[in-house]
């Protein structure tokens, strides 16, 4: 799938365990407290440093990365075995049928509420950094931003197909219209039943990225789908799962303009790696999981170094 691709996330059980007691044992599952009584849902596992934080896409909760679309591991706890590891619900980011773990908040958001929470996060749970910080789809999009914010904070980066303001950019106003409308998808139900559902202003979120300096150098690894998603947009728009004024072949226009998209990324720093025969949709972290974890595993070898 490409990065249009919104998904929820199977339903899981959340513990509230004291942050003493998570430190004492090393992992970690509840909610931290990030000032003026407002939470938001962490969980940490593993031992050992740099700590890896692993950012989601859209409305996808940390459970996320201990998915698998194989009878492979999951990512969060194979990174867990050799290094510590962090992944946390955004406000709005549903757990199967139930609602976010974390407070909510008005919605819409954009990359840098993200980035000043995940911030206020990993700073309120006592995880220090720097971190190697890895992130999917829209997820991507808030590593880059934190790593440009936050530049002592962060000393690697695992892009995992990313979504970027490269895609807006390789395509006219025209197509960037339709582009946008699938990216934030017809959530008009959802919304009705769970107002609080995260929601994204991608063209805020993509000019505040535009806006903030380059990543210093570190060591960087960029993933990118490979199985091309223009052939399946017509059967989608038949079945109902993407609108029916898309047209047929806008697959191949989305395609080609995250091609070059993830080309750029792949030019942020001079010492990255490219993957791009991953032998997957968007969703590389459960369709692959092992290619993740051995690119985190990689940067955090770097890092280490």
């Amino acid at each position: 799938m490409s990065v249009l691709l919104i998904f929820l996330v199977s339903l899981t059980i959340s513990l509230d365990v004291p942050l003493t007691d998570a430190a004492e044992r090393g992992n970690f599952a509840g909610l931290v407290e990030l000032g003026g009584g407002r939470k938001m849902y962490l969980k940490c596992s593993g031992r050992g440093s740099p700590t890896v934080v692993l950012v989601g896409g859209l409305r996808a909760s940390a459970d996320d990365w201990s998915m698998s679309n194989k009878s492979t591991p999951a990512v969060f706890p194979e990174v867990a075995k050799f290094t510590r590891v962090c992944a946390c619900d955004r406000p709005g980011t549903p757990v199967g049928e139930k609602p976010s773990r974390s407070d909510p908040v008005p919605q819409p958001t954009t990359a840098k509420d993200a980035v000043v929470d995940l911030h206020a996060l990993l700073g309120a749970a006592g995880e220090a950094g720097p971190y190697v910080l890895v992130g999917h789809s829209y997820g991507g999009l808030i590593v880059r931003l934190y790593a440009s914010t936050y530049p002592k904070d962060v000393s690697g980066l695992v892009l995992v197909d990313a979504l970027s303001e490269g895609l807006q950019d390789a395509e006219t106003p025209e197509q960037w219209t339709i582009q946008r409308k699938l990216i934030e998808g017809d959530v008009r139900e959802s919304v009705a039943e769970y107002p609080a559902l995260e929601r994204i202003d991608v063209d805020r979120s993509f000019n505040q990225i535009r806006a903030a300096p380059p990543p210093r150098s570190i060591p960087l690894v960029v993933l990118s789908a490979d199985r091309p998603w223009g052939p399946q947009v017509p059967s989608m728009i038949v079945a109902g799962k993407l609108p029916a004024d898309i047209p047929p072949d806008f697959g191949y226009v989305t395609d080609a303009a995250q091609k070059k998209a993830q080309e750029r990324l792949a030019k942020l720093v001079s010492n990255e790696k490219h993957i791009t025969n991953t032998n997957s949709g968007h969703e590389i972290h459960k369709e692959q999981p092992q290619l993740v974890i051995d690119a985190i595993r990689e940067v955090v070898e770097a890092v280490r170094s």
